[in-house]
């Protein structure tokens, strides 16, 4: 190695050392930091113990299941119908009263 490239190299170290005392130690923190952020991991990881009030499995059926495969491997899926979420069928306050039922 070259006397000017080692000599280049111990300066650049020097510089390094010499510059980390610059560096003003972090003020320490409040005892209650990150709690916040602790709560919310905690909050999305699911519970590996839970227990669910359901004994028995939803039902299925294996012959509507295959009916399903056989239409998706063949196009011919059956597209659900059209869901309307902002009419209300209600009949609350403000609206017209409710017309008695028939024969009474």
């Amino acid at each position: 190695m070259r006397r000017s490239t080692r000599i280049g190299m111990l300066a650049a170290a020097a510089a390094t050392f010499a510059l980390g005392g610059c560096v003003s130690p972090q003020l320490p923190l409040a005892a209650d930091y990150g709690v916040a952020l602790r709560q919310n991991i905690a909050a999305q990881i699911a519970n590996p113990e839970a227990r669910y009030i359901r004994e028995e499995s939803p039902a299925a059926s294996g012959s509507r299941a295959a009916i399903a495969q056989e239409r998706y491997v063949k196009g011919a899926v059956i597209s659900p119908g059209a869901q309307n979420t902002t009419t209300i069928s209600s009949g609350g306050a403000g609206g017209p009263p409710a017309a008695p039922p028939a024969g009474k």
